[in-house]
């Protein structure tokens, strides 16, 4: 697994690499990757904002904004996680491990967002970019336009196969007010619910509508 990066604490990307299943199991009470996840989800996405500032610096924020949503989703990391091999890497509980989890794209994505944590914490921002920038610029220079508006495309999909509109509920409203977190559901008539949470209530749709997308159409661009 080339990371582009030598780690003065391994221990860093030892516990990027470390599944929740797997922590109870670790000596000495290594704690799965979950914290560094939640880091490397926030470098990924000042890391792509900037990338896509410079290559495109005449394109308005929707714009922009769209193709950040398709670069930072769960596929484009799984793909990512993928070519990198990281799954062979994992530290999995043996039934994990066993149900496939090497291979998960959920369990994937949110381990390649640990590495990134991993790589800021050990090496800093320029590290963590130019794992990003070597991985995630040929993705972004893929798409000549902007990604579909993933509630538009939802919409549109629907439409086309002759179903009701998609239809959303807000399933729940956290934090402050001047910090809010939405939590949204959408349904389309004949399939399963799909969930997503976002700091504004559209975003949260955004966020579901893309996530029901995934499901109807696996490994769709933006």
């Amino acid at each position: 697994m080339a990371l582009g990066h030598v780690f003065a604490r391994p221990s860093l990307l030892e516990e990027a690499l470390t599944h929740r299943s797997a922590d109870a199991h670790q000596k000495g009470g290594r704690q799965s990757y979950e914290r560094l996840e939640f880091l490397g989800d926030r470098v990924l996405s000042l890391a792509i904002a900037d990338l896509l500032m410079a290559r495109f610096p005449r394109e308005a924020e929707g714009d922009l904004s769209r193709r950040h949503a398709g670069l930072v989703r769960r596929d484009a990391l799984a793909r990512v996680a993928a070519a990198l091999g990281l799954g062979d890497h994992l530290r999995l509980s043996r039934s994990e491990d066993g149900a496939g989890g090497r291979y998960n794209p959920a369990i994937l994505a949110d381990a390649c967002e640990a590495v990134i944590g991993a790589l800021y914490l050990d090496g800093g921002l320029g590290v963590a970019a130019r794992f990003v920038t070597a991985h995630w610029t040929a993705m972004m220079e893929a798409a000549s336009v902007p990604p579909q508006d993933a509630k538009t495309a939802l919409q549109e999909w629907a439409q086309g196969r002759g179903r009701p509109l998609p239809a959303y509920r807000t399933l729940a409203q956290e934090g402050p007010a001047h910090e809010p977190r939405f939590a949204v559901e959408v349904e389309v008539e004949g399939m399963a619910p799909a969930t997503g949470e976002g700091l504004s209530k559209r975003a949260a749709e955004q966020a579901a509508a893309a996530a029901l997308l995934d499901r109807t159409e696996p490994g769709r661009d933006g």
